[in-house]
């Protein structure tokens, strides 16, 4: 790296001391630190979202493809003749299959994919509060994320085991809790207190993040349609060993931790009970939270019954003889995001200029209503199509299209308000807070899943746009009163 700003110490391949945010030096206006994290975590979603790009397909058409047209309620916890009592082969099957209902939902393979594809990524955004607290207390940020990173590699690797599915799926629950939100707080602890840097720190972070969920499918998901499920999984693991791989060449970069334990300094700040101030913006980022519940439910259909509709009810056109797999249409958000996120950026910056930025509660609410309005795109489609009938793929496109402008004016912009509000000593619990209502968003995204094939596809998708509209406008009327507790945050 050789582009550092005046006056920055110099890059050495020696063990520094690392460096307090003041001192990082710079690469592009950002500490070098910022750059390290966005590697790292462009491979880290690289794994993920290669991984969840397959699941539904992986259950559908080739774990649980031994039920076939049988698959059915009446056929719990006793499968039809001819079928093995453990039809998954899967360690910890029969315990799922005893789940109730409104858990794991058994009357068509399709609602138990489904189910399960809304159980495993709301899982996964559960732990992170477990994770962030662990750190904030005893481990620390950088040993968490390492052994959250190693976590998740190996279950990736144990998912080429058909056997093993849950225990693969176990792995990554938990390695994720330890990785994500300490890796994301460690973006805030590179720049000082009222750096107006950090929200850009924040969208060029979650640039990386999409890069990965982008690049994933067109390697994963290839692999998977070419060679078989087992190798889209193990490409999945080598991409999270790569990002740990620069996550410890790079440490040196990064801001130092504060210490724990009884050698711990102490300082004024950052000791002691929470304030009454404290406690009130804990209580508004609590009450985001409960908003953001209703955002993700609508937005982790792309998964799911977005992906089932590419599937089952999309032209994938032939280039040069080439096929291109309905997998793909995972690529196309992190693509588009890729490509928005500057053209944001610069907006907002023109509306800060002209004093007419919103606030970010404001952002958040103007991304919600746009992510359900994107589902009009789908409901119009689906009227013209009609039900088991294929279309054109855009479509979904400019619905993704639409539902990513509302993302950006959410998601990123959330994870900053988490690092500028919450208390220093709670801040990874926090951000574990924060992807945690992504849990209760992903489950409830897996239930409303379950209506895709009960429901007219036109009715399903006016369903998800006014759940969308109304939580932007729910956040609309918070708007006023959470201002007030945030103050300039």
């Amino acid at each position: 790296i050789g582009a550092l700003a005046p006056g920055s110490p110099t890059l050495s391949t020696a063990t520094p001391s690392p460096f307090s945010p003041s001192q990082q030096p710079q690469f592009f206006g950002h500490p070098v630190g910022l750059f390290v994290l966005f590697f790292t975590e462009m491979w880290e979603r690289f794994s993920y979202y290669g991984m969840r790009g397959l699941l539904k397909a992986y259950m559908v058409y080739y774990l649980i493809s031994g039920f076939g047209a049988s698959f059915y309620k009446s056929d719990f916890p006793d499968p039809p003749a001819g079928v093995p009592t453990n039809p998954f082969g899967v360690v910890g099957y029969d315990f799922l299959v005893a789940l109730p209902d409104w858990i794991i939902a058994k009357t068509s393979v399709q609602d138990f994919a489904s189910s399960m594809y809304g159980l495993y990524t709301a899982l996964v955004y559960a732990t992170p509060f477990f994770g962030g607290l662990i750190a904030d207390r005893w481990l620390g940020q950088r040993k968490s994320v390492y052994i959250g990173g190693i976590l998740m590699a190996i279950g990736h690797f144990v998912m080429v085991s058909e056997q093993m599915f849950l225990v693969a799926l176990g792995l990554l629950i938990v390695g994720n809790g330890f990785f994500k939100p300490n890796i994301s707080t460690q973006v805030g602890n590179l720049y000082e207190a009222g750096d107006p840097r950090r929200d850009g720190a924040f969208t060029i972070f979650y640039m990386g993040i999409n890069l990965g969920a982008f690049l994933c499918n067109l390697v994963c998901g290839t692999l998977a349609a070419i060679y078989g499920w087992h190798y889209g999984f193990g490409a999945a693991g080598i991409g999270l060993a790569i990002g740990l791989v620069i996550y410890f060449f790079g440490s040196k970069y990064l801001a130092p931790e504060k210490e724990r334990g009884p050698a711990a300094v102490s300082v004024a700040t950052d000791t002691g009970p929470l304030s009454s101030e404290d406690w009130k913006k804990v209580a508004a980022l609590i009450a985001l939270c409960g908003l953001n519940i209703a955002f993700w439910a609508v937005y982790e259909q792309q998964g799911n019954t977005m992906q089932t509709w590419a599937d089952t009810q999309t032209n994938w056109p032939v280039i040069l003889g080439f096929a291109i797999p309905p997998n793909w249409f995972q690529s196309f958000n992190p693509f588009m995001i890729f490509m928005l996120a500057p053209l944001l950026d610069m907006f907002w910056r023109w509306q800060a200029r002209s004093g007419n930025e919103p606030t970010s509660v404001s952002k958040m609410a103007i991304g919600s209503t746009l992510l359900g309005l994107s589902f009009i795109v789908m409901a119009v489609g689906a009227h013209l199509i009609g039900d088991g009938n294929r279309g054109s793929l855009l479509w979904p496109l400019v619905c993704v299209l639409i539902l990513t402008v509302g993302e950006l004016y959410l998601s990123p912009i959330g994870l900053s308000l988490v690092t500028k509000v919450s208390p220093v000593k709670i801040v990874s619990m926090m951000m574990g807070l924060w992807l945690g209502s992504s849990f209760f968003g992903n489950f409830l995204s897996g239930w409303i899943g379950t209506f895709y094939d009960d429901m007219t596809k036109t009715s399903f998708f006016l369903l998800l746009c006014a759940i969308g509209v109304g939580t932007g406008l729910a956040m609309w009327a918070f708007n006023k009163p959470l201002k007030k507790v945030l103050g300039n945050a």
